[in-house]
């Protein structure tokens, strides 16, 4: 049975909730102001020194030409620190680091975001639904359909490759996507309508 994405039923429910979220207020982030959004996590991506400061100095890059905001994991703080690249991070004038926020206020960022860099799968198919470039930082992604019909974009872990990506995103090439067949809020329907059958 093909019946849409349940978590994009959750964020449909959601999404007026977090229009009216304060969140760029509260970061001072101006609502014209153009940012892009940083979530990174995964073991592959901050366990290592090496991995890490390559999506760091890439990150470096970027920041010279557009805001960043970054809510940071836990777990990539606490590399940070280990591998002792803090004063890298701090020194990056337009890299905005804020703790670990809501849903509503996440949903929010997604949404006003110029482009998002991840190496999350969720936040793949919430950009894709929000119609905001996606790159992410993963070799492989279990999302595929975000690839061959949304705003996706899979990014080799070189630093050439993602600030190159980015440029694109920021010079105005930007992926069109559509919001994948299904992805309408109504799959938990669909879902009970085929067990009542």
């Amino acid at each position: 049975f093909f019946v849409g994405n349940i978590m994009i039923d959750s964020l449909m429910q959601y999404q007026d909730r977090a229009r009216k979220s304060d969140i760029l207020n509260r970061i001072d982030i101006e609502p014209t102001e153009d940012y892009a959004l940083i979530t990174l996590h995964r073991p592959s991506n901050v366990d290592n020194k090496e991995g890490l400061l390559i999506i760091l100095n890439a990150f470096e890059e970027i920041s010279k030409s557009i805001n960043l905001i970054f809510p940071i994991h836990p777990r990539t703080t606490k590399q940070i620190k280990a591998f002792d690249l803090e004063n890298k991070v701090k020194k990056m004038k337009n890299l905005h680091l804020i703790p670990p926020i809501g849903y509503y206020d996440f949903l929010k960022l997604q949404m006003s975001a110029k482009f998002i860099l991840t190496d999350s799968g969720g936040i793949q198919e919430e950009s894709t639904y929000f119609g905001v470039p996606c790159l992410t930082l993963r070799p492989n992604t279990e999302r595929p359909i975000t690839i061959t019909e949304g705003t996706n974009t899979l990014v080799k872990l070189e630093s050439d490759d993602i600030i190159n990506e980015a440029q694109k995103i920021l010079s105005g090439s930007i992926k069109k996507g559509k919001i994948p067949k299904f992805w309408d809020g109504k799959t938990a329907q669909r879902i009970v309508k085929i067990f009542k059958d």
